[in-house]
């Protein structure tokens, strides 16, 4: 976790003044957002946005760019970027400091926590208590290892008796089939990709069994300054993105065309059955697209203090905002 807090400010000193919001001669905005990792459903409505004009609409020109090494939060905390994807665990260690980074969550991409464990069918792994005595690929991360021996523990079982290997696989069914029994995989990607591939997998979802582990991944994270200095450019920003996520919702054969019209290199079956996975994900039972809900978001970052996962206690309501959503 320090590691991790060490790249974010190291980049930040690095990018700071790097980037500013521009605004061409016809009053049209430009803004960049950068992206969590290589397009996926996740993003579809902010593609359809962009391709239906709703970003146009509102005077604003926006640029998608790939995530750095260090991530999202590095490049819209220093203004290179106005806006991002991040998430709700893996920013927490940088709240969680003296001086936080000065970013804010604006939006929720996906209502709920849709990861858990997948494994093959059949190996006893339905449930958190049969990962004893399997080998976990494990990402190392601090948050995330704790987060499975609450679950394991939860359930009966008996967490020192789950084997931790490194996760090395870019493809994990081919892990899955050899050298481990367990990955931690967000199902609207990877649980879909095992229905399309004919699979069998078993899986439990991480909220299933302890809700508190219920938290916002992926967000819109915003720079601080920026919404400080614009904030009804933000507005602006999030109006559209909600038409285009709302289409996505409405239209996801559509939706996931436009997506795949961007980004030819996807699996054409997957992008399609994932879309209509999430089209039912992106609001849930909220009241409105985007809206984060405070119980939940505090009652994580609770839990990450209760358990020394982070250094400093996260003040409740810190690090996201309503505001700027649109009705």
């Amino acid at each position: 976790m320090k590691k991790i807090i060490g790249l974010i400010l190291i980049g930040m000193m690095l990018l700071v003044g790097c980037g500013e919001k521009q605004e061409s001669k016809d009053g049209t905005k430009e803004l960049t957002l950068v992206l969590d990792y290589t397009p996926n459903t996740n993003h579809t409505g902010i593609y359809v946005a962009k391709e239906l004009g709703y970003f146009a609409e509102e005077g604003i020109e926006l640029n998608i760019v790939q995530p750095p090494q260090d991530g999202a939060p590095v490049l819209v905390a220093s203004g290179k970027a106005q806006v991002g994807i991040d998430y709700q665990d893996t920013i927490a260690a940088a709240y969680a400091q003296d001086e936080p980074l000065p970013v804010t969550n604006i939006a929720a991409l996906v209502q709920h926590n849709t990861s858990g464990i997948v494994s093959l069918k059949g190996n006893g792994m339905d449930r958190p208590k049969g990962m004893e005595g399997k080998k976990y690929a494990t990402w190392g991360m601090e948050v995330e290892q704790a987060m499975i021996k609450n679950v394991v523990e939860k359930d009966g079982g008996d967490f020192s008796k789950v084997q931790l290997v490194p996760s090395n696989y870019s493809d994990i069914f081919t892990g899955l089939g050899n050298d481990i029994d367990a990955v931690w995989i967000f199902y609207g990607w990877d649980g879909i990709a095992a229905q399309v591939k004919n699979v069998a997998v078993d899986y439990f979802a991480f909220k299933d069994i302890n809700p508190v582990f219920d938290y916002y991944t992926p967000t819109i994270i915003a720079n601080n300054e920026f919404l400080k200095e614009d904030p009804e450019t933000a507005k602006a920003f999030l109006r559209a993105l909600k038409k285009g996520y709302e289409y996505s919702i409405e239209n996801p054969k559509e939706a996931a065309e436009i997506l795949l019209k961007d980004n030819p290199e996807l699996d054409s079956a997957l992008v399609m059955a994932s879309q209509e996975y999430l089209k039912d994900e992106y609001i849930s039972e909220a009241k409105r697209w985007g809206e984060f809900d405070s119980t939940r978001w505090n009652n994580f970052y609770a839990w990450l203090f209760e358990n020394g996962l982070i250094e400093k206690e996260i003040p409740a309501d810190f690090g996201f905002s309503n505001e700027y959503l649109p009705e």
